[in-house]
C-alpha cells in the first residue's frame, strides 16, 4: 500500500467510527434516555427509528416499554389474630417515566430490589391488619351454594368484612403511591399462594376433621332414623298383608266347606243307602290296616257291611 493513503484511511476509519457512534436505533419495545457524562440531557426518546447523539460524549440508555414482572419470595407473615402464614405474591409493572426512573433507580436490577422492599413491606402490613379468615377467603359463603342442611350450619359460617380481594387491592393501592415517584407504574398485584405454617396447619386440619365428623355423625343419625321409619313401615305393611291373606284364605276355606257340605247333602238326599255305604267304606279305609285289630259289637253299623248275607 502507498504510504500516502495511510493517513487518509486512518481519517476515514475515524470518521466512520464517529458516524456510527453518533446514531442509535430505538425499537417499538424500547425507550431511551440520553446522558452526557452521566447526567441526563433532553427528553426521553420513545419514538421508534434511527436517532442521533453526540459521539463519544453522549450515551443512549435503553429501557423497556413493555410490562415487566416482579415475583416475590414467600414470606412468613403474622395475621391480626396472631396466626403465622406463608404469603407469596407477584406483580406486573412498567417504566412510565424513563427519565425519573433513570435518576432514581438507574436500571431494572435496582428497580427489582426497590420493589422487593415496597411490595413485601406493604403485603406484610396489610396482612397484619386482618384476621386469618379475611386473608384466605374472598367473599362470604352463600348458603345455597355450600353443603349445609340446617340453620345451625349456616350460622356456623364465619362472616368476613374485607376478604382477600379487597386486601389485594389495598396492597396495590398503597404500593402505587410509594412507587409513583420512582418513574414506575404498578399495573397489578396478586397473592399467588397462601400456606399455613406447621402449627396453624395442624389446627386447621383438626378443625376441618372435627367439622366433617360432626356432619357425618348428623348424617348417620338421620340415616338411622330413616332406616327405623322404613323398617316400621315394612313391618306394618307385612302385618297388614298377612292379615288380609289370612282373612281371604279363611273366607275361601269357609266357602269351599260350605259348597262341600251342600254337595254332600244333595248326594245323601239322592240315595241314602249308597251314600251310607260309601261313607262306611271311607271309614274302613281310614281305620283298618293289616297290622291292627278292631273290636266291634254285633249291632254296630260298621259291622253291617262286613256280615255275610244268608
Amino acid at each position: 500500500m502507498d504510504k500516502r493513503f495511510l493517513p487518509v484511511a486512518i481519517i476515514g476509519f475515524f470518521l466512520l467510527l464517529v458516524l456510527f457512534s453518533g446514531f442509535y436505533i430505538v425499537s417499538e419495545t424500547q425507550q431511551v434516555v440520553i446522558t452526557q457524562f452521566g447526567d441526563p440531557v433532553g427528553d426521553p426518546v420513545a419514538e421508534p427509528g434511527i436517532h442521533f447523539k453526540i459521539p463519544f460524549i453522549q450515551t443512549a440508555n435503553f429501557f423497556e416499554k413493555r410490562f415487566l414482572e416482579w415475583d416475590g419470595d414467600p414470606n412468613q407473615v403474622p395475621t391480626k389474630d396472631k396466626r403465622f402464614i406463608w404469603v407469596n405474591t407477584y406483580a406486573r409493572w412498567r417504566i412510565s417515566d424513563p427519565l425519573k426512573f433513570f435518576q432514581r433507580l438507574r436500571d431494572e436490577r435496582q428497580a427489582q430490589t426497590r420493589l422487593d422492599d415496597i411490595l413485601d413491606g406493604e403485603t406484610r402490613n396489610s396482612v397484619a391488619r386482618h384476621d386469618l379468615v379475611e386473608v384466605v377467603r374472598s367473599t362470604n359463603r352463600d348458603p345455597e351454594l355450600v353443603a349445609v342442611e340446617s340453620e345451625e350450619d349456616t350460622a356456623g359460617l364465619e362472616e368476613i368484612q374485607t376478604g382477600r380481594e379487597e386486601i389485594t387491592r389495598e396492597i396495590l393501592r398503597t404500593s402505587q403511591e410509594r412507587v409513583s415517584d420512582l418513574g414506575i407504574e404498578l399495573i397489578d398485584l396478586r397473592l399467588k399462594r397462601i400456606n399455613y405454617v406447621a402449627e396453624v396447619q395442624k389446627d386447621v386440619f383438626d378443625r376441618m376433621i372435627a367439622e366433617r365428623q360432626r356432619v357425618a355423625q348428623r348424617y348417620r343419625s338421620e340415616g338411622q332414623g330413616e332406616a327405623a321409619r322404613i323398617k316400621g313401615e315394612r313391618e306394618r305393611d307385612l302385618a297388614k298383608i298377612q292379615s288380609e291373606a289370612y282373612r281371604t284364605a279363611q273366607q275361601i276355606r269357609g266357602d269351599a266347606e260350605g259348597k262341600a257340605t251342600d254337595i254332600y247333602s244333595k248326594a245323601y238326599n239322592r240315595d241314602v243307602t249308597f251314600y251310607t255305604f260309601m261313607k262306611s267304606l271311607e271309614t274302613y279305609e281310614k281305620t283298618l290296616d293289616s297290622s291292627g285289630s278292631l273290636i266291634l259289637t254285633t249291632d254296630s253299623d260298621l259291622l253291617r257291611y262286613l256280615k255275610k248275607t244268608p
